[in-house]
């Protein structure tokens, strides 16, 4: 899967499940994808809206979550 800023976060749960647990180590305000509201965000949510959220910028976001993914593998 290629990463990119329009990457739904839904899509991204649905391909790798364990990946939300791990992407609360990029910033703790990802932590709130792990509640019942943030699982209503994460449906229209994309990796854009993370990285804005977050405050890391969608570039590293989109970096970091493509190393998390290439690591487990």
């Amino acid at each position: 899967m290629t990463l990119t800023k329009d990457t739904k976060l839904a899509d991204l749960d649905k391909k790798y499940p364990w990946l939300l647990d791990e992407v609360v180590k990029l910033d703790p305000a990802f932590k709130v994808l792990k509640t019942p509201v943030g699982k209503m965000l994460i449906k229209k949510a994309t990796i854009e809206d993370a990285g804005k959220k977050s405050g890391l910028g969608t570039d590293a976001v989109i970096k970091q979550l493509d190393d998390m993914i290439k690591a487990h593998k």
